[in-house]
């Protein structure tokens, strides 16, 4: 895929990862329409950085198909929607139904929403791209929070459907699939910050992906090869990562955030 000249929606636009997407796709000459529950700073960055912004909460269908409606009536199509916004909320099954049921939407839904009401347009073109943000969480899991873990391995199920059942008509599926990156999420997840990444770095790993129309983008060397490990030996693999959780909980207790709710992902790349 080449950018120049694309239409580009990048939704959790506001910071991290989003705002890193949308700041880059605009260097590389594409139109960008910037989104985020946000509005006030979603609005304020995507000005620094030139893009348009339109203020949406993707944690409702509602707030997807509108997203969509205005830059198909506004730009005129989309070429790539990069389905970015998630969250991390939630330990374990004591976690109540309310927590379950928002990240559900914010983390899963928002990709089938998205899907739902921009691949009629790219299958009328008989061309689109679509990114979605998942986490190597989806590929390996999640040592602090089961909803986290849980709705990661279903984004990714669901860009690797979309994939399978619309790549012979003209429709690109990639899913990011970071381990820690410099970004809010991991303030509360001690493991992660010490093999982070900063935001350029994943996003130059990302479009390398997307020019050659590939699926799959990691962001760290550890999460093929922890994957690998998982299916060759499921087993040993679990072994490995109930050793690596009690790790992550001690450096959970020594930095302070013993019993918060984890806001980052230990995704179990194995380092030792």
């Amino acid at each position: 895929m080449d950018f120049n000249g694309k239409v580009i929606v990048v939704t959790g636009a506001a910071s991290g990862i989003g705002l890193a997407l949308a700041t880059r796709f605009v260097r590389e000459g594409a139109t960008v329409v910037a989104s985020d529950r946000n509005a006030e700073a979603g609005a304020r960055e995507a000005g620094e950085i030139g893009a348009r912004f339109v203020a949406a909460d993707i944690g409702h269908e509602e707030g997807v198909k509108a997203l969509i409606d205005d830059v198909l009536a506004r730009e005129g199509r989309i070429d790539l929607f990069c389905s970015n916004a998630g969250i991390a909320v939630g330990e374990g099954p004591e976690t109540p139904d309310k927590v379950w049921d928002l990240i559900h939407r914010v983390n899963v839904m928002s990709h089938v929403w998205a899907a739902r009401h921009v691949l009629p347009h790219m299958l009328a073109r008989g061309e689109g791209h679509l990114l979605n943000t998942a986490s190597a969480a989806g590929l390996l899991t999640e040592l602090h929070s089961a909803p986290y873990a849980v709705t990661k391995h279903a984004a990714l199920a669901f860009a690797e459907w979309l994939a399978v059942t619309y790549g012979d008509r003209g429709i690109r599926v990639a899913c990011l699939c970071p381990e820690g990156v410099w970004t809010p999420m991991i303030q509360n997840a001690p493991i992660l910050q010490q093999t982070a990444i900063s935001t350029d770095e994943l996003v130059e790993k990302t479009l390398e992906v997307l020019r050659k129309d590939g699926f799959l983008v990691t962001t760290h060397p550890t999460t093929l090869v922890s994957f690998q490990n998982k299916a060759s030996d499921y087993d040993g693999w679990i072994g490995k990562m109930r050793r690596l959780r009690v790790k992550a909980m001690a450096l959970l207790a020594g930095h302070g955030a013993a019993g918060a709710a984890p806001t980052g992902a230990a995704q179990g790349g194995e380092r030792g």
